[in-house]
């Protein structure tokens, strides 16, 4: 039998991809503690030092020599929550344009839990990044963000509502956007407004929902819990929202979702019953994202400028790396990007108030 710090290959060879992985588990330790003894981190006790090194030799492991010899280029990483979303094509189209301007290397892992977003941020590691760009919740994360710290690695964190001082930020205001599309939707005479709710743990989806409630009680519009229900950023979440909503007697003249996946969802089944969009029901979204102008009737919504704010991520994040390795201090920073309502047809006035 092969031994496992030494797989056979199947042909009588010996295996000579052993990756980090390997010899984490060899030495019995995280793909990141093997990532820090490599790279000389500060923090790693000698006899961790000893144990890794001896994993090393045991496995006869070579790090990838492509990431060893492009040292000084600069590789940025991304995590990405929630790869079936509508805005992940316009987040890439950015970054990637981006990454050829800057002269870095852009990279990106899915992870849809948390423990998969911490396995690819170890494969981001190990490839070499100098920075990484974490969307909600994963910004808002202590643990990955310790994570990040102990290796070196310099975070953005990605439209994010809780901006921390020390961390680069690219920040929208969904609070306002929330209670501007919120406003929209009574100026054209609706009082009976649904609300779909975010996934709870991403920080925009509470401003959003802040925003929307504050709009509501500054027209002196009642807000009804039966009418505000939750939601999880995803078009099926949207459908089972949908068919809550909808279900109310009597349900409400307008449904507002926190993105454009959800509110799409809404229209799908809203036209399902035989509703028309927008003259028995408007529907309005958030982000603008493709889904927003690809559904019919196109989506009223507050549009994010995912692929700039994509680009401007990297370009922040390449330049503070650049700093950080000349010497620098690579101060952080926080750019806010504007948000603006788009009007289409998928909004109209509300049934009573037709003449």
């Amino acid at each position: 039998m092969a031994k496992r710090d030494e797989p056979d290959s199947g042909n009588g060879s010996k295996r000579s991809s052993v990756t980090i992985h390997d010899v984490a588990r060899h030495a019995g330790v995280s793909s990141m503690t093997v990532s820090r003894v490599m790279n000389g981190g500060k923090y790693v006790s000698k006899e961790m030092q000893r144990k890794v090194n001896a994993s090393i030799e045991a496995l006869s492991y070579s790090p990838n020599l492509t990431a060893r010899s492009l040292k000084s280029d600069v590789r940025i990483g991304a995590l990405y929550t929630n790869p079936s979303s509508s805005n992940l094509g316009a987040f890439l189209m950015g970054a990637f344009r981006q990454s050829g301007s800057s002269g870095c290397q852009f990279m990106i892992e899915p992870g849809v839990t948390e423990e998969e977003a911490l396995e690819g941020l170890e494969r981001l590691i190990e490839a070499g990044i100098g920075g990484i760009i974490l969307p909600p919740p994963l910004c808002d994360s202590a643990e990955m963000l310790a994570r990040v710290a102990a290796a070196g690695v310099l975070p953005l964190s990605f439209a994010t509502a809780i901006p921390r001082e020390n961390i680069s930020a690219i920040v929208v205001d969904d609070y306002k956007g929330a209670f501007d599309m919120t406003r929209h939707l009574i100026a054209a005479g609706h009082r009976a407004i649904g609300f779909i709710q975010g996934d709870p743990h991403h920080s925009p989806s509470q401003r959003r929902e802040q925003g929307f409630r504050a709009a509501l009680a500054g027209a002196g519009v009642r807000i009804k819990p039966e009418w505000i229900v939750p939601g999880l950023f995803t078009y099926k979440s949207g459908l089972d929202a949908a068919h809550q909503l909808l279900g109310i007697s009597p349900r409400p003249t307008a449904i507002f979702a926190s993105n454009d996946d959800m509110a799409a969802a809404v229209s799908a089944v809203a036209q399902g019953m035989g509703l028309s969009v927008p003259r028995d029901l408007s529907i309005a979204g958030f982000d603008d994202a493709p889904v927003a102008s690809t559904v019919w009737p196109e989506l009223t919504t507050i549009r994010q400028p995912i692929a700039d704010m994509a680009a401007t991520a990297v370009a922040m994040l390449a330049e503070q790396v650049r700093q950080v390795r000349s010497g620098g201090d690579g101060k952080a920073s926080h750019v806010r990007e504007m948000l603006t309502l788009v009007e289409r047809n998928s909004t109209g006035p509300a049934p009573e108030t037709r003449e």
